[in-house]
């Protein structure tokens, strides 16, 4: 399977998304600090972007979803 690169835009478009849905819980012992350490030290290269959607469970992954582009959406489709 090859492994696309998403464009910039997308790539920050995840990022984003994934940064506000971590931002919604609780950080009282640190997850959502260890979380977004993790969001932040990822780089755009081949499918790196998928771990922005991957981290979630069903619930969060459509949440994620729901706000972002079509673009985005595609990118995730084919890249699953």
């Amino acid at each position: 399977m090859d492994h696309t690169t998403p464009s910039d835009e997308i790539f920050q478009e995840m990022k984003t998304a994934a940064i506000e849905i971590w931002n919604t819980y609780n950080n009282d012992f640190g997850y959502v600090t260890e979380k977004l350490d993790i969001v932040n030290s990822i780089t755009n290269f081949q499918d790196n972007a998928m771990v922005f959607y991957r981290m979630f469970d069903g619930d969060n992954k459509r949440k994620m979803r729901y706000n972002l582009s079509k673009e985005a959406w595609e990118y995730i489709n084919n890249n699953q």
